[in-house]
């Protein structure tokens, strides 16, 4: 595709809404693969597209830092990102790895089978709801099983707290989104009550644990120290809601783009549904497919060279995992989904120090839900318009209606 036909803008939210991003990568990659995105007079950004950049980039921390935040314009209330050091996601060595080490405790292997079992329940509850109404909305109904299941474990929060988490998570993350905000509203001011809300409830949470603790991610990180000293409060509460993000809107997200994947592509689901030891296979490649955390930023810590482009210290970078996860020279037919695929290194985890904390709770949630979506012979059918995330930084379907159909041959 000629540049002409092309509109190069990484912030519009509508380039992701409407798909036309992968034809934007697909350019930049060919012809700019480290992109200055002019964003006023003198400010910008980077912008890594291949999938040999963008690995190394997450893996050359003492360069590329993460104390910028994950998302481009921080915080939205300060130049600096308030939760640098202090939060997983926007910390380096070797802070990061004290913090990974304390909250990396609330996902052992005994919890992971237990949100395995909490995802199988509400799921069975939600798939039977939906058989006797003969459809919902999968993206609503279903797919937000999992974060809830996921939070009610790792928390121990209740169902209900679980999805009003969910419900303003995803709203902070959609806060460009005309379908989840009153978007007439200041985009800082708007961003800020949002996450105070959320706040709210984990500092609800904390006064509950210090009086009665257990063993969910509060009462771990209250009863932890660093250096000797007890975790600050805000410190606890950036990180509870570190976990929430990402574990709310990950696994929800990829579920639904996964389910629409399958329904697209009978013959792979075809193949799914006749040998479930592909399950792994194919969770991996609807992880690829879908990239749900479209990009994270980085924060050059000196001068370095990428590709005969020279950036500065203090220059912002986007690691473009969307762009990545397409790149023909390392998925050949990169633009077809095949559940097949090996070697399949996406990197919609990330990669090396800040691989997902929770990517295998995200394993786990998607088997368990793709096992009895295609277990039995319940088919399904997109029934309605599909509407997704106005974002440019999280990848997602939030609403998809479908009705129940018999299982068609491939």
């Amino acid at each position: 595709m000629s540049m002409d036909a092309l509109t190069i803008d990484l912030l519009d939210p509508d380039q992701f809404v409407s798909g036309r991003h992968h034809d934007m990568f697909a350019w930049l990659r060919a012809n700019d693969p480290v992109h200055w995105h002019q964003t006023g007079a003198g400010a910008g950004f980077w912008a890594l597209t291949t999938y040999d950049d963008v690995a190394a980039a997450y893996n050359d921390h003492a360069v590329f830092s993460s104390q910028g935040g994950a998302m481009l314009g921080g915080s939205f209330r300060n130049e600096a990102d308030t939760a640098a050091g202090r939060m997983l996601v926007a910390s380096d060595p070797p802070r990061h790895r004290m913090l990974r080490q304390q909250i990396h405790r609330a996902f052992a292997q005994q919890t992971v089978h237990l949100i395995g079992a909490k995802v199988a329940e509400l799921v069975d509850a939600a798939l039977e709801r939906a058989r006797a109404d003969g459809g919902c909305d999968f993206a609503t109904q279903i797919a937000t099983e999992l974060p809830a299941a996921a939070l009610m474990t790792i928390t121990g929060v209740s169902y209900a707290q679980a999805h009003e988490l969910i419900g303003l998570t995803r709203k902070m993350i959609g806060f460009q989104d005309p379908l989840l905000v009153d978007t007439t509203d200041d985009d800082r001011l708007r961003l800020g009550e949002i996450q105070g809300e959320i706040f709210d409830i984990f500092a609800d949470l904390v006064r509950e644990r210090r009086a009665k603790p257990g063993d969910d991610l509060v009462s771990i990180l209250l009863g932890s120290e660093i250096n000797g000293r007890p975790w600050p409060e805000e410190d606890i509460l950036y990180n509870c809601l570190n976990v929430a993000v990402g574990g709310d809107e990950t696994s929800s997200y990829t579920a639904c783009t996964g389910l629409l994947a399958f329904i697209e592509n009978p013959a792979q689901q075809a193949l799914l549904r006749a040998d479930q030891g592909l399950m792994d296979s194919a969770i991996n490649e609807m992880l690829r497919w879908s990239s749900t955390n479209a990009y994270v930023q980085r924060v050059v810590t000196q001068d370095v060279t990428v590709r005969g482009k020279d950036f500065s210290r203090g220059d912002h970078v986007t690691l473009w995992n969307a762009s990545a996860n397409r790149d023909e020279k390392q998925f050949p037919a990169a633009d077809r989904f095949d559940i097949q695929r090996t070697p399949n290194r996406h990197l919609s985890y990330g990669q090396g120090i800040h691989r997902c904390i929770g990517a295998m709770v995200a394993q786990i949630e998607l088997s368990v839900l793709f096992k009895r979506l295609f277990s039995g012979d319940l088919g399904f059918r997109v029934a309605g318009e599909i509407t997704r995330l106005r974002s440019n930084f999280i990848l997602g379907i939030t609403g998809m209606p479908i009705e129940f159909t018999a299982v068609e041959p491939a």
